[in-house]
């Protein structure tokens, strides 16, 4: 339904370094990038990032997160021990979500910009 995303940040730069890290578990890398954006994607860019002098306020509340495939579970692991090294917040470590469904694993974080992020695999383990 989606072809991409797009968000805004203060400093793609160091942006970069968090996205690097905690998109390689899952299979996703930098596919493109310009002065003051990022591509993300495996075979093309689903999310893009830009720099931006007024990038949306985090607001936890808000309900807003987006959710990455994983290969599986041991890539969900990897997806959120890298965020929390690159400076990343924890919120929801990895494991079983049964109320989400029988195989939905997952993990959640916040990025250094505030923006909610999830990796998830429904296969069995």
């Amino acid at each position: 339904m989606l072809n991409h995303v797009s968000i805004g940040v203060r400093n793609t730069a160091k942006t970069k370094s968090f996205y690097d890290a905690v998109l390689k578990p899952l299979g996703y890398r930098c596919l493109s990038e310009g002065e003051g954006s990022l591509g993300y994607g495996d075979q093309a860019v689903v999310l893009w990032i830009s720099q931006t002098d007024k990038p949306v306020p985090a607001d936890a509340a808000s309900g807003l997160h987006f959710c990455f495939d994983a290969p599986d579970r041991k890539s969900v692991d990897a997806f959120h021990a890298a965020a929390l090294a690159q400076g990343g917040r924890d919120n929801g470590r990895p494991g079983l979500r049964a109320d989400y469904g029988d195989n939905y694993y997952a993990a959640f974080v916040v990025d250094p910009d505030g923006y909610r992020l999830e990796a998830y695999c429904g296969k069995v383990a």
